[in-house]
């Protein structure tokens, strides 16, 4: 029996190299980072956001995408990313790297009003074609990961399950883990219905989510 939200199969020679070069061969450069709706760039271009709780492990995922260490930075500090970055993704794709969401080191009217500006981009950004929801492989889907999922059920985004530090996690437990992430993902109607694994420190799942994100038109 072929299980629900099963994980991306890797993708073929082809498609993996032309995935590569649009990453790779192209520049992929910090455009800005927003703090208002109307500081948003031109809704001119398809785009791919990446959200996840604080230290989900999104800075370092862009970074192994885009083969630079230093495009999006990483912080030990939770709630370090309080603003929407963009990048550019060729010259025909954006790369949004949302606030992470859920505990932050900050104060509350700060974490407040940016949780508000994540909750606004995701409900009206025209362009969006699908979000990738980062999950902690170390700890499955938590209830704040459920509440952005709603969020993105109710309006009407398409988005994608990453799983993240894969290397953190023994292989017998594993199963387990994806078990409940499984379960979670069933009650969400704007689910796409693959996983993808990665681990950025090892690179595994990187050229299967390059190919995802060149496929998206």
């Amino acid at each position: 029996m072929k299980l629900p939200f099963p994980i991306a199969d890797d993708p073929d020679d082809a498609a993996r190299e032309a995935a590569r070069k649009l990453f790779v061969g192209h520049e992929v450069d910090f455009v800005k980072g927003v703090v208002a709706m109307d500081g948003l760039p031109p809704d001119d271009r398809p785009e791919v956001c990446f959200a996840g709780r604080s230290n989900v492990g999104k800075s370092s995922l862009i970074n192994a995408l885009t083969g630079r260490k230093g495009l999006a930075r990483a912080s030990n500090t939770p709630g370090r990313t309080q603003e929407i970055n963009y990048f550019t993704l060729g010259p025909e794709k954006y790369l949004v790297d949302l606030p992470g969401y859920g505990f932050a080191n900050a104060p509350l009217p700060v974490v407040e009003k940016w949780q508000r500006l994540l909750k606004q981009y995701l409900s009206g950004r025209a362009t969006l074609k699908r979000a990738f929801v980062l999950i902690d492989f170390r700890h499955g889907v938590k209830k704040v990961d459920d509440e952005i999922m709603t969020l993105l059920d109710r309006s009407a985004v398409p988005f994608q399950v990453v799983m993240t530090k894969q290397d953190k996690v023994k292989k017998w437990d594993q199963d387990k883990i994806l078990e409940q992430v499984r379960d979670a993902l069933n009650k969400h109607p704007a689910a796409y219905p693959e996983m993808v694994v990665t681990s950025s420190e090892k690179g595994d799942g990187i050229p299967t989510l390059r190919a995802i994100i060149a496929g998206l038109d």
